[in-house]
């Protein structure tokens, strides 16, 4: 019903009748599309697996707010752009929230911001192990069957720091006050595996080995016969992963820096890439490869050389790789490692998509518990694109001009063409692989009217928004998981 009241306001402009602006007392929420998405969770009990992880230390008695509770509304505020704890201040009265905590929109208000702050620091370090457990697991249940080889990209990004937090230090190359978190993503289906909090000033493959280790323990014990590849930049370019990776029987492919003997060695080719540039003034690209031998190695190891020549001038880069096809087809194995840069693409939903730069409590291991409540919202939103995504066969298929014959992989496609693959995968599929910001503008940020009767609750969206016919498309595809058992 309308509330007449000093908040009325008329606007008059472009010669239209006087515009009304007044509130209700109607339940209203801009959250709406958060259902489906809470619908999925439900379905493969993500974000309930996740507070099962959590050690709660509080008298049961005087419990008001459950972990399930607390983590759900993180998550799904960290979805709808609300990334906060202050955020929740405002949503601890929004009747989608309260259903997505599992109350009824009439029922009393969610936790604020100050029980929030609390929950997170109160997380304790087995927790936090747990959680990184139930990462693992989650991936693992994420294939409906054993796959064969799996792919690994490990990278860091920064988190400036806010404020003096613990373990904030200052780092030259990025110029700032930071964390320096690390994650490992599997290109096959784009979920994170598993996070490392480092701190500000922290060299990239600190601990790595040991992650990469437990990882891949944990991967085999499920699926014995996996064949694992590792991708770094050159910050993982380093012995100890070397090592890790011999000695796991797993296939890397890492950067390495341009030193005085790797270039000496491709001088030759790089002067032949220039001479055929000048002489046909088509871009040159020429690769060779060889074994090399750093004075921190215990042994050789094989060098894949790229050498450029083109309008913008020279480039120059090396990977060393134990990949068995390195040695037969140099460039073939580059332009696999090369397919790593994905990976920075993971590390930007997140970071920037996601808010996970903004881990703001005061504790170091608070935020890495923010950190794990950031990933599961990009990971349920992850397993939410790869629902809704059209197959690649239906997207080559119907792109102009497509052969054909069997296409070769989207990966092996000469640039121009793996564009318009991609360029038109965007036209046919906007949700299967669209950023969290397109997610939001499309499906989660969409107002609706919720009213609540003795037995259902009512959720009505405007028959002319313009995107319903993604949430009706997103719906459908989230009721047809089956239920997760056990």
């Amino acid at each position: 019903m309308k509330i007449q009241s000093v908040d009325q306001k008329v606007f008059s402009f472009a010669g239209l009748p006087p515009v009304v602006v007044e509130p209700c007392d109607a339940q209203l929420s801009s959250d709406a599309g958060l259902l489906p998405i809470r619908q999925l969770d439900e379905r493969l009990g993500l974000t309930a697996q996740f507070a099962a992880a959590l050690a709660d230390a509080r008298q049961s008695g005087k419990v008001e707010h459950a972990f399930e509770e607390l983590v759900r509304c993180r998550v799904y505020g960290i979805l709808a752009d609300d990334a906060d704890q202050n955020d929740h201040d405002a949503l601890r009265s929004d009747p989608v929230f309260k259903l997505i905590a599992g109350r009824r929109p009439t029922d009393d208000d969610l936790a604020s911001q100050p029980t929030h702050s609390r929950f997170e620091n109160a997380i304790d370090v087995p927790s936090l192990n747990r959680l990184r457990d139930l990462e693992i697991d989650q991936f693992i249940a994420s294939f409906d069957a054993p796959p064969a080889r799996l792919t690994f990209d490990i990278d860091p990004f920064d988190d400036p720091a806010h404020g003096r937090q613990q373990l904030t230090f200052f780092h030259g190359c990025y110029g700032q006050h930071q964390y320096r978190p690390r994650v490992i993503t599997c290109a096959e289906n784009d979920l994170v595996v598993m996070p490392c909090w480092l701190y500000g000033s922290a060299h990239p493959s600190l601990g790595a080995d040991d992650d990469v280790e437990h990882l891949v323990n944990r991967l085999r014990a499920a699926w014995p016969d996996v064949h694992i590849h590792l991708r770094g930049d050159s910050g993982f370019g380093v012995p100890h992963m070397y090592a890790v990776c011999e000695r796991l029987d797993i296939h890397d492919s890492f950067g390495i820096g341009r030193n005085a003997r790797l270039k000496a060695d491709s001088d030759a080719l790089l002067q032949q890439a220039v001479t055929a540039f000048e002489t046909t003034g088509v871009p040159q690209r020429l690769f060779q490869a060889q074994w090399h031998q750093a004075g921190s190695w215990e042994q050789p190891r094989w060098v894949v050389i790229k050498v450029e020549a083109h309008a913008q001038g020279t480039n120059r880069r090396g990977v060393v790789t134990n990949r068995p096809g390195a040695q037969v087809l140099p460039a073939a194995a580059y332009a696999e490692y090369a397919n790593r840069g994905e990976s920075e693409n993971r590390n930007k939903e997140l970071k920037r998509g996601l808010h996970a730069e903004r881990l703001s409590d005061h504790r170091y291991m608070a935020n890495l518990f923010r950190l794990h409540l950031h990933i599961a919202a990009y990971n349920l939103l992850t397993r939410l694109k790869t629902l809704r995504a059209l197959p690649t066969a239906s997207i080559r298929d119907s792109l102009p001009g497509a052969p054909a014959d069997p296409p070769l992989p989207t990966e092996a496609l000469a640039e121009p063409h793996r564009r318009a693959y991609f360029n038109h995968r965007r036209e046919r599929d906007v949700l299967g692989g669209a950023q969290p910001e397109t997610w939001r503008t499309r499906l989660i940020k969409v107002a609706a009217l919720v009213t609540t009767s003795a037995r259902r609750v009512w959720v009505q969206l405007s028959g002319h928004w313009p995107y319903l016919h993604h949430s009706a498309a997103v719906s459908a595809a989230v009721l047809a998981v089956a239920p997760r058992t056990g």
